[in-house]
């Protein structure tokens, strides 16, 4: 029962440390469901693919979450299973069926604080400001910032003859209202940065732009 108590508290403590690392992915521009997938397989050991391993390996603070999550799991599950099996050895007679009734309670008052919204807003907030706050996450690779949300991208397209964009501005474009954003234009040797809406589009021009994935792939 004395080491029963604690290990309930270690694996509430190792809950909050895999949404505060779930966390710490997203702000390096997984999405939410992807990051706290990633963090629960990096800390269990399992549930990774090779795609899903290379979003975390070739990003340095990713990498370094996904270590520490790994290392505390590798060390947390066997303490809490040593733990909690010792306890179970250790009790006899009538304080065998408590020791049973405690441990589910436990574990019922674990889930219940882990899926609160209110507990678990609080928490995340708070990690969101301690990680501000780091210089870790104060700058990112370009890609990783454009891709904030899921469906967003940064992709050139080039515009071939029959589409309907040539010949016409990117103001009668319209492409703002499509939440598309054309950050430059690389026409034969030339570079257009930022262009004006006045700017027209000729067959052959390469346009960076950036939006929905979705909605460049109907376009371009």
């Amino acid at each position: 029962m004395y080491f029963l108590l604690p290990t309930l508290l270690v694996v509430l403590a190792f809950l909050l440390v895999i949404r505060a690392a779930a966390i710490g992915l997203m702000m390096t521009g997984l999405d939410e469901k992807r990051a706290r997938f990633q963090a629960l397989s990096a800390f269990s050991g399992t549930g990774f693919t090779t795609e899903e391993a290379e979003l975390v390996v070739n990003h340095p603070v990713r990498r370094r979450i996904i270590t520490w999550l790994m290392i505390l799991g590798n060390a947390g599950i066997v303490t809490v299973i040593v733990t909690i099996t010792s306890s179970f050895v250790i009790t006899t007679g009538y304080q065998l069926p408590i020791t049973i009734l405690v441990l589910l309670a436990g574990i019922y008052l674990i889930y219940k604080v882990a899926t609160h919204r209110g507990l678990t807003r609080r928490w995340e907030s708070f990690i969101e400001d301690k990680l501000v706050q780091s210089r870790v996450f104060e700058e990112g690779a370009t890609e990783d910032l454009l891709h904030l949300l899921e469906g967003y991208g940064l992709v050139r397209a080039i515009i071939k003859g029959d589409s309907p964009l040539i010949t016409k501005s990117l103001s009668d474009c319209k492409l703002n209202e499509k939440g598309l954003l054309i950050l430059g234009i690389e026409r034969g040797k030339h570079w257009v940065p930022i262009p004006k809406a006045k700017e027209t589009l000729e067959e052959d021009d390469r346009v960076i732009v950036y939006g929905r994935l979705d909605v460049l792939r109907s376009l371009f």
